[in-house]
């Protein structure tokens, strides 16, 4: 448990959902403490000072006490820094948000992976590109949380190539195409290329196959993980098949 008050957090808002009659149940996550549940009282009634305050996707200041779960919102300052997300960029958001909220534990500093978060935020909302920077988000998360599989080396040690094709597996470290023999057909897996993985691994793409690539790899590892779905890319996915009926 973290201590009774804390104050002046930098944090992001990943969801807000109604108590009682007048109040927001939040998750926040934060630098120091990770993912936090807040109650904010009152935040819902027209004259409180929260309502423009507590948005997603931007950072903020946040002080709140108590020593159970669900903690107390003392104060939140909104630090602004970017617009909110339109459009396509808003289910990005929506979709880090979401692997935060399903993946992470509650009170886990993680902060190497709040300063990737808060990259990947500004980045989706200030930037028309922003695939890149959700794939590495995807990376670190997975790293940090200990589910990422080893990019360096392959099944037999050797290091990991550029030029080569690989056939990666949740909890295995890859293996080279040619060597996989009946595990395509066996083991839930997909064929990654080489540069793809080293991307992956260093945070850097050179083509838009290895980014296509790295997110065959990032996908399987976290439908692993969340065999429920991602509620964000599935809305995401809908729409786009509505759009293109019509």
């Amino acid at each position: 448990m973290t201590a009774h008050r804390i104050n002046h957090q930098p944090v992001f808002l990943l969801a807000a959902t109604p108590w009682r009659e007048s109040s927001l149940r939040l998750e926040v996550f934060s630098r120091r403490y990770g993912r936090v549940a807040l109650l904010a009282r009152s935040a819902r009634k027209r004259q409180s000072e929260l309502r423009g305050v507590l948005v997603p996707f931007v950072p903020m200041s946040a002080s709140w006490y108590g020593s159970q779960e669900l903690k107390t919102l003392h104060r939140a300052e909104w630090l602004g820094g970017w617009p909110q997300p339109q459009g396509r960029a808003l289910f990005g958001g929506l979709y880090a948000n979401e692997l935060l909220l399903k993946l992470t534990a509650r009170e886990d500093p993680l902060p190497e992976l709040y300063s990737c978060f808060a990259e990947t935020m500004r980045t989706v909302c200030t930037e028309s590109n922003h695939i890149a920077a959700l794939r590495r988000f995807e990376w670190t998360l997975l790293t940090q949380l200990g589910y990422a599989p080893d990019l360096q080396h392959d099944a037999h040690g050797a290091p990991v190539e550029t030029a080569q094709t690989y056939w990666l597996s949740p909890e295995e470290p890859p293996l080279p195409l040619a060597q996989a023999q009946g595990l395509t057909q066996q083991n839930a897996g997909v064929a990654v290329g080489g540069a793809a993985l080293v991307g992956l691994r260093e945070g850097c793409f050179d083509s838009p196959a290895a980014l296509q690539d790295a997110l065959k790899a990032t996908r399987l590892l976290l439908d692993f993980r969340l065999p429920g779905g991602i509620k964000s890319r599935q809305v995401l996915q809908q729409l786009q098949a509505f759009q293109t009926a019509v």
